[in-house]
């Protein structure tokens, strides 16, 4: 699908993608599918270094990098030549957004920085996504997820009571990142079709971190004591967590009073009720881990299933632990076209996850798979101006790669 053909509330937004693994292409991901026309601008030789994720591979093809890469053109371009970077200053004339994640001072070593590129644009909107920020001590350093996790407080606050430094299982600081950068972006946006005027954006890894720290960094400001692991179990409410049963693991969440004496009577153990150990919410915190143990010996009774089916139709919130192939196949995910299948033409039919926003009037869809290397060079260079000789001579000169 070309650019004048996508659909979306974004249809029209050009975007400019400086950006590899996940952060920046997390964003960019978002953008492509809510209609904005991404061009992935790759560097030569290799273009995004999860191009070369060897594991595992679809016919050859990265799929992690596949994942994040959909409804994108990419072009290959080397912004240490000249030719390189006035392909760059060419395409932003007309670009309504440009979006990096390359260290602090980068891109500005190399002529097209932000205050650089903004005389030729001064309506572009440059959203910089970093590991620490354009400010502070910690600016200078380049930034990694696990590192961000780390700084942020999430480690220390995620695992069991007792356990060694824990890392979240999904790269949250990365996402985050990519989702607060998606805000940012969109906000800046907002601001210019009221005034015109374009803007910097600056977000990074370890505020996105931060960020999933509300309710433990609410607890540290009211008491002045860094609040521990608690497993699966909340740290404000309880029941809140995972409980063993007859044949695996469930969640429940109690997190107010009348979910509580409703799940204690499904249960079997009415007697809970009136136990001045659990009678309040804070008194069922103070004890926690006894009232997850009472209510694991009930619970174990009986299959997961068989409490599922019972828990819904009480009204208590439940749910099943899935690993990610009972998420890929359950019937909620499919409903909402949260997996959507690609046609990709070295990988073949592939799979990846769909947009996870809906719009009733602009809806956004995940219609092209993840492009090759160069594979629309010669395309968003002609919707530039270049004509082919130009563009030849760019690609003989070592300035672009054509895929």
């Amino acid at each position: 699908m070309s650019s004048k053909q996508k659909t979306g509330p974004l249809a029209g937004v050009k975007v400019l993608e400086l950006a590899q693994i996940m952060a920046g292409p997390t964003c960019g991901t978002l953008l492509a599918d809510m209609g904005a026309d991404v061009i992935k601008v790759e560097k030569i030789p290799g273009g995004d270094d999860s191009r070369r994720y060897a594991e595992p591979q679809v016919n050859g093809e990265s799929a992690a990098f596949m994942m994040l890469n959909r409804n994108k053109r990419s072009i290959a371009l080397n912004l240490k030549t000249e030719g390189g970077r006035e392909v760059l200053r060419r395409l932003v004339k007309d670009a309504d957004v440009l979006f990096e994640n390359y260290r602090k001072g980068t891109m500005e070593k190399l002529g097209v920085g932000y205050d650089a590129l903004r005389k030729i644009n001064p309506a572009l909107i440059w959203c910089s996504i970093s590991g620490y920020g354009q400010t502070g001590p910690y600016a200078e350093r380049g930034g990694f997820d696990l590192i961000a996790q780390g700084v942020s407080g999430i480690m220390s606050i995620t695992g069991d009571p007792g356990g060694p430094p824990v890392k979240s299982g999904p790269p949250v600081t990365d996402i985050n990142a990519g989702l607060l950068a998606t805000i940012g972006i969109v906000s800046a946006y907002v601001h210019r079709l009221k005034t015109g005027e374009g803007q910097f954006v600056d977000t990074s890894l370890m505020e996105a971190g931060i960020q999933q720290t509300f309710w433990q960094s609410a607890i540290y400001f009211a008491t002045g004591v860094s609040p521990k692991p608690t497993g699966s179990a909340h740290v404000l409410a309880a029941p809140y967590q995972a409980f063993p049963t007859a044949d695996g693991w469930i969640n429940i969440g109690g997190a107010n009073q009348a979910n509580w004496e409703r799940i204690a009577t499904l249960v079997g153990a009415p007697e809970l009720i009136e136990d001045a150990r659990f009678a309040t919410n804070s008194d069922r915190m103070a004890n926690r881990e006894e009232l997850a143990r009472l209510l694991g010996d009930h619970l174990k009774q009986r299959s997961t299933a068989d409490w599922l089916e019972d828990l819904d139709a009480a009204g208590i919130p439940a749910g099943p632990i899935n690993d990610i192939a009972a998420m890929a196949a359950d019937p909620q995910t499919l409903a909402r076209q949260m997996v959507v299948e690609l046609d990709h033409p070295r990988a073949g039919r592939t799979r990846a996850l769909g947009l996870p926003i809906k719009f009733s009037e602009t809806p956004g869809k995940v219609v092209t798979p993840a492009p090759t290397l160069g594979q629309h060079t010669r395309e968003v260079l002609r919707d530039a101006g270049y004509a082919d000789a130009e563009i030849d001579a760019l690609a003989a000169s070592g300035a672009i790669e054509l895929g």
